[in-house]
């Protein structure tokens, strides 16, 4: 009768659409059903006795120790990595974003975990398709910002080496991942522009570089002082352009290579962009390529009215130079399309902001520029930090009770029973942009002492 409950067993647990794994207390694979095999690759022998880490990507496998022995020391069923991008690992080394939910198992003395493990690739790709939608409507909101005159330039004096610094962290892991150096050669200099816009050209600029160079390649970032002018470069060792194709790299849904008709990566808008930032800042965009080779674009700025100014003495200058009176937003938002959409909405509306993607860089900026008059962070942002620590620490760096809005499309409990706080506001996913801005209308011109809105 054991017998055959425990082939009963075994043929449910087969039966089951997701993958099944049982581990010990130490992290050794006990059982698996035929999905596992099927979904990373190994044969039944092959994975029977393997540490359950070796199912994922390196890079998650040390944290994943300490969270499995927290694990373990409070068993309940529960989601793993809830409001986390967890990734399976095949024995081939390929990768794919997976569900997991983990369960206890009492067998005698012995404590065991069941993990069900679902492939989400298909259901992603849908998310990605709805991303890539929303990044060609704020591409083409940009344009018509830009178009309208909605968008009026602050200049100011600003470092390169700054604006190099954030370029480096937001595109060294993008180029990474596709197997390309990334050189970045900055220089001291001190140029008198809009930061916030000429990052935006520097962001597109690097974006097509990175795009269009194969795996082994190289994209260099290099800033030198010429005369009365500043030149920033962005070099390529990518696929060229041909001499007869570079008057229409600017154009509208224009992309190296691509047929019209064709499958694309991207929708051609960036240089089209460029174009009407560098026209807006009456700045000069050169752009020099060979087929087979790769490509060089040269943005040409003023250099400032001081150079080489100390860091803090700089950040200092940009703040003396914003209008008076002008409300301040620190953004903290990992995800560098939607951070630079709702930048430019608030700039659009009159705000001063200044945009983040973490809380080491949340503080650095309160460190640097003194309390905003308001914060909004994003709940869950890269790395497991969440907005709610941003917050907290943000005020304390600045000894003050910062008004913040926290946007969140996260529904648990923790966030739905967050303590009073009159000074936040609790936004959920998705949220307009009209929404977005009465709720900074309100929680600036409202009495401190009102309740939080949820």
């Amino acid at each position: 009768m054991q017998s055959l409950s425990s082939e009963l067993a075994r043929s449910a647990l087969d039966a089951a659409p997701d993958a099944m794994i049982i581990i010990d207390a130490t992290g050794a694979i006990r059982f698996v059903n035929r999905q596992v095999c099927a979904l990373f690759g190994y044969s039944h022998d092959e994975v029977i006795g393997l540490r359950v880490e070796r199912l994922m990507p390196e890079r998650f496998r040390t944290r994943h120790v300490a969270h499995r022995d927290g694990y373990a020391e409070a068993l309940r069923p529960r989601a793993m990595g809830e409001g986390l991008a967890l990734f399976g690992r095949r024995r081939d080394g390929s990768e794919f974003p997976v569900e997991i939910s983990l369960s206890p198992i009492q067998s005698g003395t012995q404590a065991l975990i069941a993990a069900a493990i679902r492939d989400v690739s298909d259901r992603k790709r849908v998310d990605q398709a709805i991303g890539a939608m929303t990044r060609l409507l704020s591409a083409l909101l940009d344009i018509s910002k830009l178009e309208s005159g909605a968008i009026r330039p602050e200049l100011t004096d600003f470092r390169i080496s700054t604006l190099f610094e954030g370029l480096r962290r937001e595109f060294a892991s993008i180029a990474t991942s596709k197997n390309l150096v990334l050189q970045m050669n900055s220089c001291e200099e001190t140029v008198h522009s809009d930061p916030a816009l000429v990052e935006q050209i520097m962001k597109n600029l690097l974006s097509n570089a990175i795009k269009y160079t194969p795996s082994g390649g190289r994209v260099t970032l290099r800033g030198l002082r010429e005369g009365n002018t500043v030149r920033l470069d962005v070099i390529d060792t990518g696929v060229g352009i041909a001499p007869d194709q570079l008057a229409y790299i600017y154009d509208e849904f224009y992309q190296v290579g691509v047929a019209g008709n064709s499958s694309r990566e991207g929708y051609g808008l960036g240089l089209s962009i460029v174009q009407r930032l560098v026209k807006l800042l009456n700045l000069r965009l050169q752009a020099s390529s060979e087929v087979g080779k790769g490509s060089v674009f040269s943005l040409l700025l003023v250099p400032g009215r001081a150079q080489r100014l100390p860091e803090q003495a700089q950040a200092s200058a940009v703040v003396r130079s914003a209008p008076a009176g002008r409300p301040r937003v620190l953004l903290v938002e990992d995800d560098a399309g939607v951070r630079d959409a709702t930048r430019m909405l608030l700039r659009v509306e009159g705000y001063k902001v200044t945009a983040v993607a973490s809380l080491a860089e949340a503080l650095c900026s309160a460190q640097q520029e003194g309390a905003p008059d308001l914060l909004i962070t994003d709940y869950h942002l890269g790395d497991g930090e969440l907005g709610t620590q941003v917050i907290a620490a943000v005020r304390e760096r600045v000894h003050s009770e910062v008004k913040a809005v926290l946007v969140t499309g996260d529904t648990s409990t923790a966030v739905k029973h967050m303590p009073d706080d009159p000074r936040l506001r609790v936004v959920a996913k998705p949220i307009e942009a009209e929404q977005l801005l009465r709720v900074l209308d309100d929680l600036l011109a409202g009495p401190e002492e009102s309740a939080a809105s949820r």
